[in-house]
């Protein structure tokens, strides 16, 4: 493509050159790429633009004069600039898409999957992008991030639309949107969830967390926000575009009014416009009933009749990893909840403990390298509703393992709770069966989904806490 097609109103030298790809990996760059210097936490790609040229690159885009003449050419924010030239190199596969983004810190992947699966038994084709996996209809794809990187992000929408996808559904990251990863993207519906500790090994802090999910809505026609959350009601009093509210407890535009919550399922009677409307869910828990709400919103807010909402909202299994029962053939339960956050470990296990005959029991640890800061939270979180604790390792990474289970410890002061600490994680899910009574409900948190745990230089080895849990039960 020329330059000029690729950069909104470039009238330099270089107009008409032809360019033969483009990136913002030094790696990737051949003889007439268009090579992007963005500044990471580790490295500046404006140090390398030099030698980039030199590689080949027909130019280089920079937020400062570098001294390299007319083959540099010179923007505010190279991150920006690059997620819209990605939009432009695939045609702008998200114009001739219907784009439903949803941003929080829980209850993000469960009320995409959910918004998908309603869209899908309507009749419309949907893609997924998400922390699980992306998805194209019924066709699934591996995922490395929440939010793709620019260019994966632009070819995956590409993929979608050659797909003959109408809607593509999409958990926003707080990193997604610093980082510009959604190109030229705008949104039809963009929802929030919620917004608890978490990510600020990367976010200075709370408010530089809510400014980041807050750039959602401000690419968005329609905002739809959870008000029982204090920077759900917050965002929505501060969005200027058309919006709604949803909640649990308070009269909004959405809620949920006479609900009943069990083991095997929830009900509850959606609240819209003046009627009242029968849902029943096979997913329990208060926050469920929350993000089954939001989705029901959006979908409504799409055109989507509400008796077929309703419908396929009754007929979802559940996502992988989102309290999610493991068999075990025992007289005790077993479930898997990614729960990562002191909010999430909280609410998943605020939900279960009317439903244990004999004592809840949690099992979890902290990521290494991530926001130590919520370590202690997360176990003053698990203390509050647990009966008994299993302190282990989850992602240690770089980190020793014991130091971080050191810092856990230090949210258990006073607590009078009964914990134990194993640190290795496969032999704490043996510890945790092995010592399980009847009754107990014994909840794995923090990995969910994941298959593999991440140790030393980034090190990946396979983990499946579904296999874990079988192997521990030939054990007993």
């Amino acid at each position: 493509m020329k330059l000029n097609e690729l950069i909104e109103n470039y009238s330099g030298s270089l107009a008409d050159c032809e360019i033969v790809s483009i990136t913002d990996d030094t790696r990737k760059v051949e003889k007439g790429s268009l090579f992007f210097c963005v500044k990471g936490g580790k490295f500046d790609g404006h140090t390398a633009a030099a030698d980039m040229l030199e590689k080949g690159a027909a130019a280089v885009v920079c937020e400062r004069d570098l001294g390299l003449g007319e083959r540099q050419i010179i923007t505010e924010n190279s991150r920006r600039l690059y997620g819209e030239v990605c939009s432009a190199w695939f045609g702008h596969p998200e114009k001739k898409l219907k784009m439903i983004g949803v941003t929080g810190t829980n209850g993000k992947t469960t009320t995409t999957n959910i918004i998908k699966h309603i869209l899908m038994c309507s009749g419309h084709k949907t893609g997924l992008v998400g922390t699980i996996q992306n998805e194209i209809g019924d066709e699934v794809f591996h995922t490395d991030n929440t939010t793709p990187f620019a260019f994966d992000f632009m070819a995956l929408l590409d993929k979608m639309v050659k797909s003959d996808c109408e809607y593509v559904v999409m958990e926003v990251s707080s990193f997604g949107l610093v980082q510009n990863r959604t190109g030229s993207s705008h949104f039809d519906v963009a929802l929030f969830t919620n917004l608890t500790q978490d990510h600020l090994d990367y976010h200075k802090d709370m408010e530089d967390y809510y400014q980041a999910k807050k750039l959602l809505f401000s690419m968005c026609d329609t905002a739809i926000c959870n008000t029982d959350d204090v920077y759900g009601e917050r965002l929505y009093n501060e969005t200027v575009c058309p919006k709604f509210s949803f909640s649990v407890k308070d009269k909004t535009d959405f809620r949920a009014e006479n609900i009943s919550i069990k083991a095997s399922g929830s009900a509850f009677d959606l609240w819209y416009e003046g009627k009242t409307y029968p849902v029943k869910t096979n997913m329990t828990g208060l926050f469920n009933i929350s993000n089954v709400l939001g989705a029901i919103a959006a979908c409504i807010e799409e055109g989507i009749p509400v008796e077929d909402i309703i419908s396929a909202v009754g007929n979802y299994g559940g996502v992988k990893g989102r309290c999610e029962i493991i068999p075990t053939g025992k007289d005790f339960t077993v479930i898997c909840d990614y729960a990562h956050t002191p909010d999430a470990v909280e609410n998943v296990l605020k939900s279960l403990k009317p439903y244990a005959e004999n004592r809840l029991v949690c099992l979890f640890g902290c990521g290494g390298n991530r926001d130590a800061a919520k370590r202690p939270k997360m176990a003053a979180a698990a203390a509050k509703y647990a009966d008994k604790l299993i302190v282990t390792s989850d992602n240690p990474r770089n980190e020793n393992p014991e130091d971080i289970i050191k810092e856990i410890l230090t949210g258990l002061e006073n607590s009078g709770v009964s914990y134990d600490v194993v640190t290795d994680r496969r032999q704490a899910i043996y510890h945790a069966l092995k010592t399980a009574e009847k009754g107990d409900i014994i909840v794995l948190a923090g990995k969910g989904h994941e298959d593999y745990q991440i140790l030393e230089n980034n090190r990946h080895i396979h983990f499946d806490e579904r296999e874990v849990v079988a192997e521990g039960l030939k054990l007993l």
